[in-house]
């Protein structure tokens, strides 16, 4: 941008603020058209007018004009590629403009396999819920009530540097203030999540793909699957499972410890949201260490199975194979 040109404005509603005006007004602002864009705060109908941009409020949405509510009737646009939760002002943002900021931060176009993979992955992992959260949205189909309070998520934290209702400065510039706050933490917690997609959670990717296609050499079952190297696996499995269309399903990952050296055969959870395991360790082994688990289990240098069956140890490879093995037949 030249450096006489005007900064663009971008507009968003005043008063209580929530968390997807706050990271939309954030995303927005990295994006070339509107780098560095003044954010300001009205329901002034003429003034909203009169912006380059309007998020979550003004009751249209219109990407050509740069126009980003969410509440006006008949709205159902979703982020699509299998995603069907209702977007909100964060999520329509970054459904035009995501590709373009994930782009710059891995420092290649926009047409690179990678940043359409980012794209992905950081909207099921970080946006989706921002979307469900502001539209109310439930995370469960349940008639039930949670068993227990979550008020620690991005939007419940963004919420709380609303002013309080006992604070006696309720000014417009203390509540602009406020909303400089929530822009940025929503803003730093959805570059760190972008970050952290680029530098950990695709290079887990790409490893998880390989000892996928290896799992027979380990075992002919192909229920078993050695990590040649310890990386965070369990949506990489489970997404590429569906992809390669795996079948059976992985039951046992054995792996590395590289705290102690020591290996470790951990079941497969049904799901990422879940405690139950595909298939637990035996029964009999749940609960035993060392000596009277080798017993039990017929393979020397058992070290413990976990009391849920979920995750047990040998003190060498062949061992902790061997677990998982004999495991499979029980």
């Amino acid at each position: 941008m030249a450096n006489n040109a005007p900064l663009k404005r971008v507009g968003t509603h005043n008063g209580s603020f929530h968390c997807d005006e706050a990271l939309g007004c954030f995303m927005i602002r990295l994006t070339d058209k509107f780098c560095n864009a003044e954010i300001v705060r009205t329901r002034d109908i003429q003034v909203l007018e009169g912006l380059d941009a309007v998020l979550d409020v003004g009751g249209v949405y219109d990407p050509i004009q740069d126009r980003y509510d969410h509440h006006q009737k008949g709205f159902d646009e979703v982020f699509g590629h299998g995603f069907f939760t209702k977007l909100s002002s964060a999520g329509l943002v970054y459904k035009h403009f995501g590709k373009e900021i994930i782009a710059k931060e891995l420092q290649v176009d926009e047409g690179h396999p990678d940043v359409h993979r980012l794209f992905l992955a950081v909207y099921k992992s970080f946006m989706e819920a921002i979307d469900a959260i502001d539209n109310g949205i439930n995370q469960f189909d349940t008639e039930k009530p949670p068993r227990y309070l979550n008020n620690t998520n991005l939007s419940s934290r963004v919420g709380r540097f609303n002013l309080d209702w006992i604070d006696p400065d309720q000014s417009p510039e203390k509540e602009n203030e406020a909303f400089q706050q929530a822009m940025s933490l929503a803003g730093h917690e959805f570059l760190d999540s972008v970050r952290y997609h680029a530098k950990s959670w695709l290079p887990a990717r790409s490893i998880i793909e390989e000892c996928l296609a290896a799992r027979q050499d380990s075992d002919p079952s192909g229920e078993i699957m050695v990590l040649n190297r310890f990386c965070p696996w369990k949506l990489h499995l489970l997404e590429l499972e569906e992809e390669m269309k795996i079948d059976p399903l992985i039951k046992y990952i054995v792996y590395q410890d590289d705290r102690n050296k020591t290996w470790r055969v951990q079941a497969v959870a049904v799901s990422p949201d879940r405690f139950e395991s595909r298939k637990p360790l035996p029964s009999q082994w749940r609960g035993l260490t060392d000596d009277e688990l080798s017993r039990e289990v017929g393979i020397p240098g058992c070290v413990f199975v976990h009391m849920s069956g979920f995750i047990g140890g040998n003190r060498s490879y062949e061992g902790a194979l061997a677990m998982a093995k004999a495991a499979l037949k029980l």
